[in-house]
Order: C-alpha cells, then sequence, then structure tokens
C-alpha cells in the first residue's frame, strides 16, 4: 500500500505540473553547445514559453509526454517512498536503544532514491524524447519522431482513462469506501443501521479510528478497475447502438 499510495500522490501532483515541466525541457534544449546570442530564442522567459508552445503547438501540447510522466512518477517516487517507509516501519532507521539513526536514514534514503532513479530513468528519456516535440518554427534540440500509440487506436482512450482516473479515484474512494461500509453494516429488526447513522458519520468514524489512509482502502483495486471498466462500457454501448440501428431500420 505504502507503493500505491507513493505513487499514486505523485500522479496527482504531475497532472498539473506537467506543462511546466513541458517549459523547462524546451528552455533547457533551447541554445544547445551554442554560443549566447548566436541562436535564435524561441522561448524568453518561462511565461513567454507558456504563450509560444499554446499559440503555435495548441495547448494539448503543455501536456506532451504525459504518460510516461505519469508512469515514471508513479514508479520512482513509488519505490522511493515506499521502499523508505518500508525500511521505517521495519525499524531498520533505528538504533538498538529505539532512537532514530540519522546516518541509517540518510542512507536508507540515499538507497531507495537511487533504485526509483534507475528504474524510471528509460521512461523518462522517452517522457523528454515527447516534451520536446514541436512545430518546425519553436523546436529546439533533437526532433524525435516517437509515436506512443497510433491515432484511433483503443490504446490511446485506455490511455487517457486511465490517466484521468487518477484524478477520480483520489477524489471519489473515500465516497465509495463509505458507501461500501453502508451497504455492508449489520442492522436491527427495523433495517437501521448499527454502526453509521449516515454518509458523513461513516467518513468520521472512519478517519478517527482508521486515519486518512482508512479512507483509500481497496483504491489500487479502484484505479485498475476504472479504466477497463470504462473503455468496455463504451465499447459495448457502441456495439449495441451499431446492432440497434441495423436491425431497426
Amino acid at each position: 500500500m505504502d507503493f500505491m499510495m507513493s505513487g499514486l500522490a505523485a500522479c496527482g501532483a504531475c497532472l498539473f505540473t506537467n506543462p511546466l515541466e513541458v517549459v523547462k525541457t524546451r528552455m533547457q534544449l533551447q541554445g544547445e553547445l551554442q554560443a549566447p546570442g548566436s541562436y535564435q530564442r524561441h522561448y524568453r522567459n518561462v511565461f513567454h514559453a507558456f504563450i509560444t508552445i499554446g499559440k503555435v503547438d495548441g495547448l494539448a501540447a503543455l501536456q506532451k509526454g504525459l504518460a510516461p510522466a505519469l508512469l515514471y512518477q508513479f514508479l520512482m517516487n513509488g519505490i522511493r517512498l515506499g521502499t523508505y517507509g518500508m525500511a521505517e516501519a521495519g525499524g531498520y532507521l533505528h538504533t538498538a536503544e529505539g532512537t532514530l539513526s540519522p546516518v541509517r536514514s540518510a542512507a536508507a534514503g540515499a538507497m531507495a532514491g537511487v533504485m526509483g532513479a534507475y528504474l524510471g530513468s528509460p521512461i523518462y528519456m522517452v517522457k523528454t524524447h515527447l516534451q520536446a516535440q514541436a512545430a518546425s518554427e519553436i523546436a529546439v534540440g533533437h526532433q524525435y519522431k516517437h509515436q506512443i500509440f497510433p491515432p484511433q487506436s483503443w490504446k490511446v482512450a485506455l490511455a487517457a482513462a486511465m490517466v484521468s482516473g487518477i484524478a477520480v479515484v483520489l477524489a471519489m474512494t473515500p465516497f465509495d469506501v463509505a458507501s461500501t461500509r453502508l451497504y455492508n453494516q449489520p442492522t436491527d429488526t427495523r433495517g437501521k443501521g448499527l454502526m453509521y447513522r449516515g454518509m458523513l458519520d461513516t467518513l468520521l468514524q472512519t478517519a478517527r479510528t482508521e486515519g486518512i489512509f482508512g479512507m483509500y482502502k481497496g483504491i489500487g483495486a479502484s484505479y485498475f478497475r476504472l479504466g477497463p471498466h470504462t473503455i468496455l462500457s463504451l465499447f459495448f454501448w457502441d456495439q449495441l447502438r451499431v446492432l440497434y440501428y441495423k436491425y431497426t431500420k
């Protein structure tokens, strides 16, 4: 669960910060191995870069490389924070006397960081290639022509559903947990719940007794269910609509 929560938290932040990552990547590649003043500056500053990219490449270009960026954040931060959390929970960061050891904490943090960065490096490379892609008039650095999925592929819809699913499960899981517990609680002879009085009471009791993580139980299953469920629902809806019009005309 430490791995899952750490990774999903980083993905949630990435949804909002990826445009800045696109701007940063292009500004870092601008003027690569060229003397100052000898090249055209397409991006004068952060704000100018935002405007230029949005105007020339379109607003969607500000989220280029989002899929590998999310995967990178999930993998790197899941491993980094999850591994450190496991070391802390296992008591490896404390001395025999029970006090926190700064040396052990630093060593565990460094090892976890190295593992996350090493395993995430190939994905980071793909992300950088995609974020550097631009129209010829504002292109900087080498232009790789990667294409993750072919146009109109079901994989595009699945990736979009999985990306948007991060925000959905983060917002909805507490209510889903509460709803599950409300439906599953024992009742008296009149059908009145014996554990919870309603949705708000369920949320408050859960948070007070089990902590904030208690409100996110099952978030992994919810997330990995959401994408396929969305795609399959749309697929069956589309097929049923085709059959309906075929046999009613």
